[in-house]
């Protein structure tokens, strides 16, 4: 086991770093668990209960300050520390390190300022406590809480909520299993009225924790004593009843000696014949040891369980940290290769929605699987080539010379008019699909868990990436409109040839001719020409087919051939398309999305690489905090370790 010394040392200096990490428990504060599994003393009673007067008995030195209404207006952390005889007895401050206080005066002063720099001149209270510790070899090892007194009434330029206040911050403290409770009643009024003892049996309700001590016993009226309390028969508690005889006013008035007051208390229970028989286990002196030696234990038996909570939070709050990511260093250097590799990170989730990692990419496939050919099959070719267009645009094209075999200016005018319908397809699915890449960048940027720290860098890549995106979607459009155009400016003449000759008969103009089906056969160019069958085809070589130039068959065929072809080429298109789109668009986002944002970020300076790397308060706060919380528990485990344990 380790000496009382070492373990009641180690609480005090874990609580120290608790302190000034920000933890000094309470419900509303975020780092409450470590302080509140460290054992602690808490002193609870009301005002002019004697509890000042308890606490310097037990220093053996007048250092608090004193006076009306609510004098302890913030928790004061009293850490006591034995030091070898003869040694020089002085004091210091946790917000004050290595400044000895020699002049007990001068303690109390800085209690009072202290106190006021967090509450102001005001009669309000906080939370937040003073760290205070006193060497001398006149104390015991031990460790004590001191809250402010519970009240009943607020006073002039108090709150009307100043009770409540009181009694819900000294509940945050004894409410929690580790604390031992020191309730201090004066023994001169009904044990029953007592404030510290009824909120002791609330949060305590066996006693377990809850030393009782009485004070101003030598005040009560002559012919009584305080022996069914003391003796435990009025109020029963787990731990023993001690009683304290307090410097009277004169006294405190008088600066009398804290020693002399001591030897006083002692002489009062020798020679008590109420407290004689007891007088082994009264006193200031007596209440420190028998609490040092309390706490020692307690502290003994917690050791495990709150090194185990250590390194479990430990591990939590590293794992945590990691997923928030590590704070970014401050040269620039070091922030353009943190950019970057943010970059990488982000491009790395891009592709794999492209490539099927993650969800996204497949949406690529259904616009040229379903969309395209939709958007093809809905083009009015069947107004474009009915017989009234097909019968204009052939006699207009003739002009004032009619076609002598085949009208080859009425063709070419059919089909280029009908080509150029394919434009508005073609540059739809380059929209879709420039628009299915915008999304998957955004999804990618919300994905990517390293970037959400830095909002500011997020809109950044969001716009470059949208840069490059809308640059692959013009040379995306511009190449499908080099292919629609590429199948107007040279026709597949080959199709044509294998179409059987016409022979012009030069009978009645309004003699019908052969009927063909209105319909446009597209993509079965055998069936739009007319059965070959039927029209001998041999060899390869048409046969001729007496025809009517001015005959409504004349122009059906010149329709369902140019029918025939449009769908040759929407067939062409349907499989060249989804091609063109992919090389310009989605293969250049998998291989240069941000390439020209790499090169921008090479030029910037530290300055504005910072903006960019400017996180969210909130995440900054939150990773603020969580480094805190870890720093605290590696100190407590430091310390812990540091301890010299004796088996």
């Amino acid at each position: 086991m380790a000496t009382m010394e070492s373990l009641i040392g180690l609480v005090n200096r874990i609580q120290r770093a608790c302190t000034a990490l920000g933890d000094y428990g309470g419900a509303d504060n975020a780092f409450s668990s470590l302080w509140d599994a460290l054992p602690s003393v808490a002193v609870v009673g009301g005002q002019s209960s004697g509890k000042s007067s308890v606490l310097e008995s037990i220093v053996g030195r007048d250092f608090l300050p004193r006076g009306s209404g609510i004098v302890t207006r913030r928790p004061l952390v009293l850490q006591l520390q034995q030091t070898d005889k003869g040694q020089q007895e002085y004091a210091e401050f946790g917000h004050l390190p290595g400044r000895k206080f020699k002049d007990f005066g001068m303690v109390r002063q800085e209690i009072q300022e202290e106190t006021d720099r967090i509450t102001g001149r005001t009669k309000m209270i906080s939370p937040v406590p003073i760290h205070l510790s006193i060497y001398s070899p006149n104390v015991v090892n031990l460790t004590l809480i001191d809250l402010p007194g519970l009240t009943k009434v607020a006073v002039e330029g108090q709150s009307e909520s100043i009770v409540e206040d009181i009694e819900n911050m000294v509940r945050s403290f004894v409410e929690k299993p580790n604390c031992i409770i020191l309730a201090i009643s004066p023994a001169n009024q009904d044990i029953a009225t007592s404030d510290a003892i009824k909120l002791a049996k609330e949060v305590d309700p066996a006693g377990e924790r809850t030393f009782g001590v009485l004070t101003k016993l030598d005040l009560m009226d002559k012919g009584t004593n305080a022996l069914d309390v003391l003796e435990g028969r009025a109020l029963r508690l787990q731990q023993p009843w001690v009683g304290i005889v307090n410097r009277s006013q004169a006294d405190i008035n008088k600066n009398t000696d804290m020693m002399s007051a001591r030897r006083r208390e002692r002489e009062y229970f020798a020679t008590s014949p109420d407290y004689g028989h007891l007088a082994s286990k009264m006193g200031s002196e007596y209440l420190a040891k028998l609490l040092s030696m309390h706490l020692e234990s307690v502290i003994k038996a917690r050791i495990p369980s709150i090194t185990s909570m250590i390194n479990k939070s430990i591990d939590e709050l590293e794992s945590e940290l990691d997923y928030l990511g590590r704070p970014i260093a401050v040269d620039a250097g070091a922030q353009l290769y943190t950019i970057l590799e943010l970059c990488r990170a982000f491009d790395k989730v891009f592709k794999e929605h492209l490539d099927g990692g993650r969800p996204g990419g497949d949406r690529i496939y259904g616009v040229f699987d379903n969309q395209l050919p939709a958007a093809l099959r809905k083009l009015p070719f069947d107004r474009h080539l009915s017989l009234q267009n097909v019968r204009k645009v052939v006699s207009e094209a003739d002009g004032y010379q009619p076609h002598l075999i085949a009208p080859e200016q009425g063709y070419r005018r059919l089909i280029e008019g009908s080509l150029n319908y394919f434009r508005g397809p073609a540059e739809a699915s380059v929209d879709a699909v420039h628009f299915v890449l915008k999304e998957l960048v955004r999804k990618s940027i919300g994905e990517t868990k390293e970037l959400k720290r830095f909002p500011s860098l997020q809109v950044a890549i969001a716009g470059a990436a949208g840069e490059a995106l809308e640059k692959f979607r013009e040379e995306s459009k511009k190449t499908v409109a080099r292919l629609v155009e590429m199948e107007s400016s040279y026709l597949t003449v080959e199709f044509f040839r294998k179409l059987p000759q016409e022979v012009v008969n030069p009978g009645n103009p309004g003699h019908p001719g052969t009927p063909v089906s209105t319909k446009m056969e597209r993509g079965n160019p055998a069936a739009s020409r007319g059965e070959r069958g039927e029209r001998g085809e041999r060899g390869g070589t048409p046969s001729a087919i007496n025809v009517d130039r001015y005959a409504e068959g004349h122009f059906r065929r010149i329709g369902s051939n140019v029918s025939s072809y449009v769908n040759m080429v929407s067939e062409t298109l349907r499989l060249t398309i989804p091609k063109a789109v992919v090389y310009c668009q989605v293969k250049e986002a998998k291989q240069s999305l941000l390439n020209y944002f790499y090169i921008q970020i090479g030029k910037k300076e530290g300055k504005q690489l910072a903006e960019l790397l400017d996180e969210d308060p909130a995440l900054m706060e939150k990773r603020q905090q969580c480094a805190k919380r870890l720093e605290l528990y590696k100190a407590a485990r430091d310390e812990i370790d540091a301890v010299a344990w004796v088996r």
